[in-house]
């Protein structure tokens, strides 16, 4: 997993340095503390070393490995701050040391291949929210974008699935959207990254049921995360992971070559969004 952002260390350390803290106090090691809370000792000895962010599912089980009620639920609180949506936390790491990502998306352009505007327009719909937790929330998402043109290590590949709709929904406007295609369409020439659209005429398919993003890491490992109504979950589990790759390679069988997907890109960039 890629470590934690410079700016992210000072809202994660108050909840690193208490777990240490209350560890050590215990004299427990970190495969003492992972076996009383019932996580492994590398996930325990990533959150110490800022590699992965705290989960609240992780603070719970503090809470009640150290027999401080409510002690890590009201630090794993606080960390709502960073700069991705609380679910999304736990993949931005494996996503940033993924050899491969494989992501379908039904209603809007991926994270990693949308503008600033673009992005503005998407993360202000979020409820409750300053226009200063927009900027931070913007400036997390660009800051994903260098993964895609890093020299070491190599960039993940990225293969994409748009359905045909995200090129028209509106959600800024003609002038962002014309501008977000166009950017969609040179992404695409990266010898990292394919995008294929998946065109109207594939009908009701099964992609309809939601976004998804499947990061492939070194060896054998795959880890997904599945965007639903409370805003996704991460899983590791094989039988989930293996579902979702089934999925991913029917709609990839539903899409348009890779040169048609950009000529239609391009087209509705020039026709629709002709600002």
């Amino acid at each position: 997993m890629a470590p934690i952002g410079e700016r992210d260390r000072e809202s994660l350390s108050l909840f690193v340095d208490e777990m240490r803290a209350m560890r050590e106090q215990r004299g427990w090691s970190q495969a003492e503390l992972g076996a009383s809370a019932g996580y492994s000792e590398s996930l325990i000895a990533m959150v110490e070393t800022y590699q992965r962010a705290p989960t609240r599912t992780l603070a719970l089980a503090l809470d009640k490995a150290f027999g401080a009620p409510r002690t890590f639920e009201r630090l794993e609180a606080r960390l709502r701050d960073l700069p991705f949506a609380a679910s999304f936390r736990p993949f931005a790491t494996y996503e940033a040391q993924a050899t491969a990502l494989r992501w379908f998306e039904h209603s809007l352009v991926p994270g990693l291949l949308q503008t600033e505007g673009y992005a503005r327009a998407v993360l202000s719909t979020r409820p409750n929210s300053t226009e200063a937790d927009i900027d931070e929330l913007v400036a997390g998402r660009m800051d994903r974008q260098a993964v895609l043109t890093r020299e070491e290590p190599p960039p993940p590949l990225l293969w994409v699935l748009l359905d045909e709709s995200v090129l028209h929904r509106p959600v800024a406007p003609a002038c962002v959207m014309q501008e977000q295609l166009f950017h969609l369409n040179e992404a695409a020439r990266l010898p990292n990254v394919t995008v294929n659209v998946v065109p109207y005429s594939a009908g009701g398919h099964s992609g309809l049921l939601g976004a998804f993003i499947i990061a492939e890491l070194s060896g054998p490992t795959r880890i997904v995360f599945i965007e639903d109504a409370s805003g996704g979950r991460v899983s590791e589990d094989p039988e989930v992971v293996s579902e979702v790759g089934l999925r991913f390679d029917a709609l990839r069988s539903e899409t348009l070559p890779t040169g048609a997907s950009r000529d239609l890109i391009a087209k509705v960039a020039t026709e629709k969004w002709n600002a």
